[in-house]
């Protein structure tokens, strides 16, 4: 006897699984499902699925935006605790990681999260050999290049989330200043995405216009306007929302939709994303380091020479020391 499904549908042929487009979140904390709301929303893949090892927080938290697949284009929207369920994914988001205890040096934390990250990156290659891993754990420029030592991928294929939003933040807050639209202030943040981040003031320019051609003294210790503030407010801004809200959420989550959507539609824009930095800026240690490059399905694909002031490169260079001696510690 036929079924209902069967009296309705007839068979044309089976339908086809080719993982074009498909996404894997690794970790479905505030980040994690952050990332995946913003993606979904933003229609940058029909085809998400989100893994973790809290089964029941997994398959809640997959269940509530299945409710709002009618809203979502009618993406899908799966969950496992089994990696196999990752298979074939053109894209492996990962935001899973320990938090930093009370008392617990970086090094410690790293370690700790190297050790999470030697059950979650083999098994992500295991299953999409071919697949991009952007990383989102924190401290990210480290355990990018942790995550790039584990899955064997070359390093165009192995991308950190890395100074895409503190260069978000920093146009943000150039645009309070200046009363222009945020996409209208040019300037990025690169380097480590954390307390030794480089804002590169020598290039901040509003429609071609560079501040320090108005005032060389822009972003310097002799700016009268406040303006060298600001990248200290960057360098702040998570640390006063985790104060106030316990955590960030929505502007990782919008700025990995816009790495993801970079990477599947194959844009060529360019982003600040932490990469394999060695040969870059006088920098000859192997360490992850934002820099402005091309993404596309790729990966990397170019990176963009930016023309630095020589205490713009000594910082950068800082940055990488600061990398390269944590790095040293690392046990794998």
């Amino acid at each position: 006897m036929s079924t209902l499904k069967e009296k309705l549908l007839k068979t044309v042929t089976k339908p086809v699984e080719t993982g074009k487009n498909k996404i894997t979140i690794v970790g479905v904390g505030q980040v994690g499902m952050a990332c995946a709301f913003s993606i979904l929303t933003n229609n940058v893949s029909h085809d998400v699925v989100l893994i973790d090892v809290m089964a029941d927080k997994l398959k809640g938290e997959m269940m509530d935006l299945q409710h709002g697949s009618s809203f979502l284009k009618n993406s899908r929207i799966n969950s496992s605790t089994d990696y196999a369920a990752s298979a074939h994914s053109s894209l492996c988001i990962v935001t899973a990681g320990a938090r930093q205890r009370e008392g617990e040096t970086r090094l410690d934390l790293v370690q700790r999260n190297t050790d999470i990250f030697k059950g979650i990156i083999p098994q992500l290659v295991k299953y999409s050999p071919d697949t991009i891993l952007l990383i989102v754990s924190n401290p990210v420029d480290i355990l990018t290049y942790v995550a790039w030592k584990l899955s064997g991928l070359p390093k165009n294929r192995v991308i950190g989330s890395g100074t895409n939003l503190d260069s978000a933040r920093f146009r943000f807050l150039l645009s309070q200043k200046l009363n222009v639209a945020p996409t209208s202030c040019h300037g990025w943040i690169i380097g480590e995405h954390g307390d030794t981040s480089v804002p590169v003031w020598s290039g901040v320019n509003v429609a071609g216009v560079l501040l320090r051609d108005l005032d060389k003294n822009v972003g310097t210790d002799k700016d009268t306007e406040g303006y060298a503030d600001i990248h200290k407010q960057v360098v702040q801004s998570a640390y006063e929302v985790i104060k106030l809200k316990g955590y960030t959420s929505w502007a990782i989550g919008l700025s990995i939709s816009n790495l993801a959507s970079a990477i599947l539609r194959n844009s060529g824009q360019v982003h600040a994303v932490s990469i394999m930095v060695a040969g870059n800026h006088g920098i000859s240690n192997e360490v992850f380091l934002s820099l402005p490059c091309t993404l596309g399905e790729n990966g990397i694909t170019f990176i963009v020479q930016q023309k630095l002031t020589e205490d713009e490169r000594k910082l950068l260079q800082t940055s990488a020391k600061t990398m390269h001696q944590v790095q040293s510690g690392l046990k794998f």
